[in-house]
């Protein structure tokens, strides 16, 4: 199994940033992809971003693209998550996800990100 901690969230006005963390333990040899998702009040649990695990390639949602910037510290098995120029709609509870050779998803406690207008 592959257990995730995240840490990182929190409040902040409009255009601000915040940075997201995500440790991963465990069997982390068997992580092909790390990602993170959210889900707002009300709304199904959303795509952010994800990167794999040995190439780094990256994927956004639009919404996304050109504001957060995803990475990997392979050697702290942890995965970031930079969110630049936030807005109110970026509120919700970020998910850290580990998906696995095994074809397993893994989820974290989820963290609080609310972006005040």
């Amino acid at each position: 199994q592959v257990q995730l901690v995240e840490s990182g969230g929190g409040l902040v006005q409009a255009g601000g940033s915040l940075r997201l963390s995500c440790a991963a333990s465990g069997r982390t040899l068997s992580i092909l992809t790390m990602g993170w998702f959210r889900q707002a009040p009300g709304k199904e649990r959303e795509f952010v971003a994800t990167i794999s695990w040995s190439g780094g390639s990256t994927y956004y949602v639009e919404s996304v693209k050109g504001r957060f910037t995803i990475s990997r510290d392979n050697a702290k098995n942890t995965v970031y998550l930079q969110m630049n120029n936030l807005k109110p709609e970026d509120t919700a509870v970020y998910y850290c996800n580990a998906h696995t050779s095994r074809l397993q998803n893994y989820w974290g406690q989820g963290t609080q990100v609310t972006v005040s207008s």
